[in-house]
């Protein structure tokens, strides 16, 4: 079998990874390796440091490599690279969401151009097998929702906010100690990370291209451990969704925190696993679940896509037919305002007579239906105050949001601390 030759930009913790993976493959030969640093300790025992390069270009323009594989992240330089790696009909393997999230449709047509594919497992799912079951195993399904944990660092922090009643500040300074969390987190904790992963798992699910700008995004720093532990007497849980419906032909993908039912299975879902429950026809609703980032759980899927790539290699004139992007629509968002949920409201209010008949009032008159509430007295210094909380029934977003514009100019509410969706 004729080898096969890879080049790979980028040597972090998922590029070590790799090239430990491809040790085991006698008939996959790396080539040539881009880094930052050639002085930089490496570990990986044995390293040929004759095959180190920091020109990147090098090796997208090297003539032996057959594979492109990408695992720099970000925009640039990884989106010229790989242009250009692609127009030199190299096949590319990417672990990069958020520039697929952003240039995807542009690559993916170059690459259809130059007949060459692009392979991304690693994007999306890290060490979850999602991309090929989606666009083989379960092609023969009409996917209509998409509900994932796709983020460890997030998921990490709301875990252990919940299972020790911590701060979301003491609990992010740990996870930067553990190294979960980056030293500028926001990429994580504000969901973007976890927004370009749901456009790329969307666009394939629904057979359309969801703009990464279509879609609604809201991180985690506002839950605190009293939003925890007034969820957990109601019966849920606080997890970061990535959430994906597709309903009268128009697609609705959002990120946020959400209360989900501790009965249900992303409930259960702790510390930096990920998972993602698909729901279509006629599987009907299915889970998968894993490590979402890692050194060898991410490596397990760049080193799949390489194999998948090689195995086709001078063999096919097509490679990969069904690996490939046929979108040639784009996905007609829903915006926020026209969802429709169950909401969670914090507020903090006067501890006097009518109060609570003011707030169903407010809610009566935008059309919003209260299903629990839960009174306590406020643990502020004063007796003056109290705090409420109240989960909706089904309503429209634009409702909840008119009655809490109105539910902050009543004299009688003090503040409203927290507005969050809730799981259905």
């Amino acid at each position: 079998m004729k080898k096969i030759n890879v080049g790979i930009i980028g040597l972090g913790t998922v590029g070590s990874g790799v090239v430990k993976t491809l040790r085991n493959l006698d008939y996959i030969e790396v080539v040539q390796i881009a880094v930052k640093s050639l002085n930089k300790k490496r570990n990986i025992e044995n390293l040929d440091e004759s095959l180190l390069t920091t020109d990147s270009f090098s090796v997208v323009n090297n003539p032996k490599v057959d594979i492109v594989v990408e695992l720099i992240g970000g925009v640039n330089p990884a989106f010229e690279l790989i242009k250009k790696a692609i127009e030199n009909h190299k096949h590319i393997v990417t672990a990069n969401k958020e520039l697929l999230a952003k240039h995807g449709e542009e690559l993916f047509k170059l690459a259809e151009k130059n007949n060459v594919v692009i392979m991304y497992e690693a994007a999306v799912g890290g060490g979850i097998p999602i991309i090929m079951p989606v666009k083989m195993a379960l092609s023969a399904n009409r996917i209509d929702k998409i509900a994932a944990i796709l983020n460890g660092t997030t998921n990490y922090i709301l875990t252990k906010m919940e299972q020790e009643g911590a701060s979301y500040g003491d609990v992010l300074a740990e996870a930067q100690r553990l190294g979960y969390a980056e030293t500028d987190p926001t990429g994580d904790v504000e969901g973007f990370d976890a927004a370009y992963k749901i456009a790329t798992l969307a666009t394939i699910a629904f057979k359309k291209r969801v703009n990464i700008k279509n879609i609604y995004r809201e991180g985690i720093t506002n839950i605190s451990a009293k939003d925890m532990a007034y969820a957990k007497q109601l019966g849920y849980k606080i997890k970061l969704i990535a959430l994906a419906k597709m309903k009268n032909n128009k697609a609705d993908v959002r990120v946020h925190p959400m209360l989900v039912k501790t009965s249900h299975t992303l409930a259960n879902i702790n510390g930096v696993t990920n998972a993602v429950m698909l729901q279509g026809e006629p599987v009907g609703q299915i889970v998968l679940s894993g490590p979402g980032a890692g050194e060898f759980p991410t490596a397990s899927s760049v080193v799949g896509d390489i194999i998948a790539i090689s195995s086709e290699l001078h063999k096919s004139e097509v490679m990969l037919p069904m690996m490939r992007c046929k979108h040639e629509q784009n996905a007609v968002p829903v915006e926020i305002k026209d969802t429709k949920n169950k909401y969670y409201i914090l507020l903090n209010v006067s501890n006097e007579p009518g109060v609570i008949g003011i707030i169903g009032g407010v809610c009566g008159k935008h059309n919003i239906n209260l299903a629990s509430l839960l009174q306590k007295d406020s643990d502020e210094a004063d007796d003056m105050s109290a705090e409420v909380v109240v989960i909706t029934a089904k309503c429209l977003e634009a409702d909840v949001q008119a009655a809490i514009t109105e539910l902050k100019l009543n004299n009688c509410i003090k503040e409203v601390k927290n507005l969050i969706r809730v799981m259905e």
